[in-house]
């Protein structure tokens, strides 16, 4: 499979480049109208992901080489070779959200709205991304069979990606890209019922979904991080989900009390 998209002279631009500009730049467009509808403004928005943008890719790429610092300790000037792969989504939530924590406040906005107009088009970008991991033949499970292949009735195009040096590989990176984009139809039902009532509650739910998804699909990876015996983005995904159901415990409760009260 050709992991370049186009060649330009000296420039090379990959397929996994193309998708996550894809991503970013749905994220834009559909986050400022959201933005405009909700009271934050559109202005405030594209400013926000101005920065959020290389936030997002710095954090994804300083939680890869934390976590794989031995591939670094010898050439430092490897870390910012980030062309070369090793980038990671949880780097990049954590980031984000600390910056946008930050930004809020410095602009006197709603911290939750804000993170609620925005994570929807996040879980849409990773269902999109995923099929970066496909054309870069990574982010996969196990070895597996052709049989095993063609019993999930996957198309033809992804069996034969799944097919890597020589050997059949489980295809998680659609087990995830197809989680996420439930998820994010789920978080539009959510949205569009809630109006944005219970700020904060389209995070909590992004945290729960995609925690269980990730714990799950984590764990038949050949890729993950370690941290001594245990899968880093497992103990992420097991905080996300406690995370996750706690907020929507605490966001109903208080929302029930505002009502009483009133």
């Amino acid at each position: 499979m050709n992991r370049v998209f186009l060649e330009l002279g000296p420039i090379t631009i990959y397929w996994y480049s193309v998708l996550i500009v894809i991503s970013i730049v749905i994220g834009i467009y559909f986050s400022s109208k959201q933005a405009t509808k909700n009271g934050l403004g559109k202005e405030f928005l594209s400013d926000l992901m101005f920065y959020l943008i290389p936030v997002g890719v710095i954090g994804a790429r300083l939680y890869y080489v934390i976590f794989n610092f031995s591939l670094f300790k010898d050439n430092f000037l490897d870390i910012f070779k980030i062309w070369e792969g090793g980038l990671a989504i949880y780097g990049v939530v954590i980031a984000c959200l600390i910056f946008i924590i930050y930004y809020c406040k410095k602009k006197n906005k709603n911290t939750l709205l804000t993170i609620d107009t925005l994570v929807p088009y996040l879980i849409l970008g990773q269902a999109i991304g995923r099929w970066g991991n496909f054309i870069n033949m990574e982010a996969h499970g196990p070895l597996t069979t052709l049989a095993h292949l063609k019993s999930l009735h996957l198309p033809n195009f992804i069996i034969e990606g799944m097919y890597i040096n020589g050997s059949y590989y489980i295809p998680t990176f659609l087990y995830e890209s197809i989680w996420c984009l439930l998820g994010f139809i789920i978080l539009l039902i959510v949205r569009k019922k809630d109006k944005y009532k219970h700020k904060g509650i389209l995070l909590c739910i992004y945290f729960t979904w995609y925690g269980i998804g990730r714990f799950f699909i984590e764990g038949f990876r050949t890729d993950s991080l370690y941290l001594g015996v245990f899968r880093i983005s497992q103990i992420v995904s097991i905080i996300l989900i406690l995370m996750g159901i706690i907020g929507i415990i605490c966001i109903l409760r208080r929302n029930n009390k505002c009502k009483n009260i009133k």
